[in-house]
């Protein structure tokens, strides 16, 4: 049976496609208007950085009122508004510290992948200084129903017949407010926001009149006090402000310099790599030097945020060994395959049937290898990811078993590692055979020596 050829241009077609995802990746596409930038595609540059490679600030959140009796659980309630705005803002790598004798939230982050004037003040900005709960008619903010001052409190619990619940508390005012909403929306949604984000979407089930009411739903009791705190957090007696004078800015832990050394390492790593790729297996290996740089290309544009809509992802230290290891996948992927092609020389095939059997005989290894890692990965993201997050409730019932679990560096990990992974199946299966299969379609490369196969056949 003849071998179907892959027509020439496609070679030239996916090797001009990756070259430009790899640029535009690498380097963006932004322009100025004046002193204005605007940018169309965020680059490398764009990737906000871990603490451990960048820095970052270490500010101290504390209550604008003394006169107010404040508890633990205001502390814990005050604690997950930071968290909750770093979590908005894609920052993973952080450190939050509730410091309840002395009434203070000790917060660690990274700067903005665009900070120039390392100015710790400017920084915190972006986390904001007070949270506005409110709940609203539906899954949208267009009708809000009451806010967070008309919750008296919340309090994560077990209930026999429901599982683990939120019990709401709501003053007279929220109590009214409440069962006029409830009374007309049995059925619907009434959606709980913090600020612009939705953390929970409970539907009603009857007319709430006497100012108490549960959500349901809820996985375990850690997730049932995440929520309860999120609640207490929009209803708190005080809002949270800064002591500017305990700003401190944190040296990064690897060095002023470790980045720039990590680029050079790591593009001097990658172009021996192609290099002996290429000496060993001559043209496989030249098409898999491409296949690579379109993986890596296309994990640098998932943690920048090149993506429309998506925010640049906080890469740190961890996360850099996902992307290495990934591409360790990758080499190993397209060796695999081209020791599978060079076996079909062997066995007397011509180039097009080699090829062929090579991609085909090698598949089943390669998947194999690459869903076990993909697996891996999404329950590294799931156990130490966000608990709002998608994955984090599917994983939740057997993660509650180990108590809570941190965010940021094995997070990352995690997510760079998944995505590596799944660039190297696009790469390194689908576009090297395409673009193998294309190259050998030219009469002056129809050698079989140049695909692994006898100089002298």
């Amino acid at each position: 049976m003849k071998s179907k050829r892959t027509g020439k241009p496609v070679f030239l077609v996916v090797f001009i496609l990756i070259l430009a995802l790899a640029f535009t990746a690498f380097f963006g596409i932004s322009d100025y208007y004046g002193d204005t930038k605007k940018v169309y595609l965020k680059g490398a540059e764009d990737i906000r950085w871990g603490i451990d490679i960048k820095g970052g600030v270490e500010a101290v959140f504390s209550p604008d009122k003394q006169d107010v009796d404040i508890t633990t659980e205001d502390m814990d309630s005050a604690k997950a508004i930071i968290e909750t705005r770093l979590v908005n803002n894609n920052i993973t790598d952080y450190e939050v510290f509730a410091d309840n004798d002395n009434k203070q939230i000790i917060v660690r982050f990274p700067w903005a992948a665009d900070e120039s004037d390392f100015d710790a003040a400017a920084a915190v900005q972006e986390l904001g200084e007070t949270a506005m709960l409110t709940f609203c008619e539906g899954e949208t903010q267009d009708k809000v129903i009451l806010s967070g001052t008309d919750v008296k409190n919340a309090m994560g619990g077990y209930d026999n017949e429901s599982g683990y619940v939120v019990s709401l508390e709501f003053d007279k005012n929220g109590t009214s407010k409440f069962a006029t909403a409830t009374a007309k929306l049995v059925g619907k949604t009434i959606s709980i926001w913090m600020d612009d984000t939705m953390i929970s979407a409970p539907t009603v089930n009857q007319a709430i009149t006497d100012g108490q009411a549960i959500i349901t739903g809820m996985e375990n009791a850690d997730q049932a006090k995440d929520l309860a705190d999120k609640i207490n957090a929009g209803s708190l007696p005080f809002a949270l402000t800064v002591d500017d004078s305990k700003l401190q800015i944190i040296s990064p832990t690897l060095g002023s310099d470790a980045l720039e050394v990590m680029v050079i390492a790591g593009s001097i790593a990658f172009a021996l790599i192609c290099l002996l790729m290429i000496l060993r297996y001559r043209l496989n290996g030249f098409v898999a030097a491409i296949a690579l740089l379109g993986q890596l290309a296309g994990s640098i544009a998932c943690i920048s945020g090149y993506f429309s809509g998506a925010d640049s992802f906080t890469l740190t230290i961890p996360g850099i060994a996902g992307i290495i290891l990934s591409i360790g996948v990758g080499v190993d992927c397209n060796v695999i395959a081209a020791e599978r092609i060079r076996d079909e020389f062997a066995k007397g095939k011509t180039i097009d049937g080699a090829i062929d059997s090579g991609y085909k005989n090698s598949l089943s290894a390669i998947i194999d290898g690459n869903v076990t890692i993909v697996i891996v990965s999404i329950v590294l993201m799931g156990a130490f990811g966000t608990p709002d997050s998608f994955l984090a409730k599917i994983f939740s019932p057997l993660m509650s078993l180990f108590g809570t679990q941190i965010t940021g560096s094995i997070y990352s990990f995690g997510y760079t590692l998944l995505v590596g992974t799944i660039f190297n199946l696009i790469m390194g299966i689908w576009a090297s055979k395409l673009m193998l299969k294309s190259i050998s379609g030219y009469k002056f490369l129809r050698k079989p020596w140049l695909y692994g196969g006898n100089k002298n056949a």
